[in-house]
């Protein structure tokens, strides 16, 4: 398993392999992970030495580029002409200036030997340490490096030499393009964001292509920076019908909501009919706003679509709920009897959004309902007057024979409902079968628990009286 906590675990394991001379595990255990582990390598192997008063000291070059004593960490860049590049990069961030100073000359040493590679490879480093006080000046650098303009890093190790002198270390125009396209692909989410925003300052991208990345990515932020620049593209240039439909087809509700938006320039408003059902709120949003610019009518819409038993659909419940009145309450309570789940789950969640929720006669047998969504949105319209249901009643659907999501349900109401049954419940399924319910009645039961240590305590007379 792979992530930020689990690199940085690995990362101070590492340390403290190193200090006890296991160097094998530590190489083992560090040299595969990323910037969160070389990151808390650097300041488990500071604090041990801290904490040791400098007993645990290692001769090894990692250990002495992390050392407490400023002196040591300069010496260890001055005397190793091969260091490991990833603390080179975390002490261009030192506190110490002359080891920081000095950390930036051996750092562009490195990277001109090979700077296509070496950038690529720092990016997500220098991203992580950018939050420091001093860790600005690398992201800088690789910005400077890879929007071709000239970069000091290949400079800070000959500072007396004109910097025309090593422009030669310089990327080229196709080597930036091959590192910011490796970084725009980077399983790394800093990285992509980055790499997206310095695409957008410093390269001219057609139209399609921003949409295409746009439909692309999964992170939201990132795909909306692209689907801004294309919306400004076509705001720019025209309407592109390839790009707008690319837009529409992407999996990120952002950029759908763009390529709804961006309809409208197309001259096909028209179409936005056919997004008023989508599984997203804001492209729903997005579309019914177009509708009425191009003279439509959203509500008559969506009340065809439920007439229609073929056309009706959990999202076009939904969507209907969301711009309808409390009047249209009953057309609501017609669907509780849909053969679909996700058309009844809809119709109790637009109930409950128009104040208007069924009788308890009607929601308490939806406990029952083989659907768990249907189960969950009747619990939801119910706690509100939970305190008036049958205890009895609740505790029977508790019982281990009735399905999970009904068992929940269920529960749930009691917790609303409080007193003494909700406790024997809580304390009844701490052994059941399902683990979310006995993780929920074991958090209700520790929750009661501080509530009756809270009140003793309040209730209790003053000391010495």
């Amino acid at each position: 398993m792979r992530g930020p906590r689990q690199d940085a675990y690995a990362g101070r394991a590492a340390a403290q392999a190193m200090l006890d001379g296991d160097h094998v595990r530590a190489a083992r255990l560090l040299v595969p992970r990323g910037p969160e582990a070389w990151i808390a390598f650097d300041e488990e192997v500071r604090r041990l030495h801290s904490r040791s008063y400098g007993a645990l000291r290692s001769d090894r070059i990692e250990g002495r580029l992390c050392d407490v004593d400023g002196r040591i960490r300069a010496s260890a860049l001055a005397s190793w002409r091969v260091p490991p590049l990833q603390l080179v990069l975390i002490r261009c961030a030192d506190w110490a200036a002359p080891v920081r100073e000095r950390a930036r000359r051996v750092l562009g040493r490195m990277v001109a030997k090979n700077p296509e590679a070496i950038l690529a490879f720092l990016v997500p480093f220098a991203l992580r340490l950018g939050r420091r006080e001093h860790g600005g000046w690398a992201v800088e650098q690789l910005e400077a490096a890879l929007s071709g303009r000239y970069s000091l890093l290949a400079a800070w190790w000959r500072p007396g030499r004109p910097s025309t002198t090593w422009s030669w270390s310089s990327l080229t125009d196709e080597q930036s393009a091959r590192v910011l396209e490796d970084l725009r692909t980077a399983k790394d989410l800093p990285t992509r964001r980055f790499a997206a925003r310095l695409t957008l300052a410093t390269q001219r991208t057609d139209v399609r292509e921003f949409a295409r990345r746009a439909a692309a990515e999964h992170d939201p932020l990132t795909a909306r920076m692209w689907s801004d620049a294309a919306l400004a593209a076509m705001a720019a240039d025209g309407p592109d019908d390839a790009a707008v439909d690319t837009l529409l087809a992407s999996r990120v509700p952002m950029v759908r909501a763009a390529g709804v938006t961006a309809l409208r320039r197309a001259g096909r408003a028209a179409q936005a009919a056919d997004h008023l059902t989508d599984r997203s709120g804001t492209v729903r949003a997005c579309a019914r706003w177009l509708l009425r610019q191009d003279g439509g009518d959203p509500y008559a819409h969506y009340r065809g679509l439920l007439a229609d038993p073929e056309r009706v659909s959990g999202h076009a419940v939904t969507g209907f709920s969301e711009c309808a009145r409390r009047s249209d309450a009953p057309l609501l309570h017609a669907l509780l009897d849909h053969p679909a789940d996700a058309v009844r789950a809809a119709a109790l969640a637009g109930l409950r959004r128009l104040d208007a929720t069924p009788e308890d006669a009607v929601l308490l047998p939806l406990l029952e309902d083989p659907s768990a969504s249907v189960a969950r949105e009747a619990s939801l319209c119910l706690r509100p007057v939970a305190r008036r249901l049958d205890p009895v009643w609740l505790a029977l659907r508790t019982a281990p024979e009735q399905p999970p999501h009904t068992r929940r349900a269920a529960f749930h109401l009691m917790l609303a409902r409080g007193g003494a049954a909700a406790s024997l419940a809580s304390a009844t399924l701490l052994a059941d079968p399902d683990p979310a319910l006995r993780a929920l009645a074991s958090h209700s039961a520790l929750a009661a628990a501080r509530r009756r240590t809270e009140s003793s305590s309040m209730n209790r007379p003053p000391r010495g009286r």
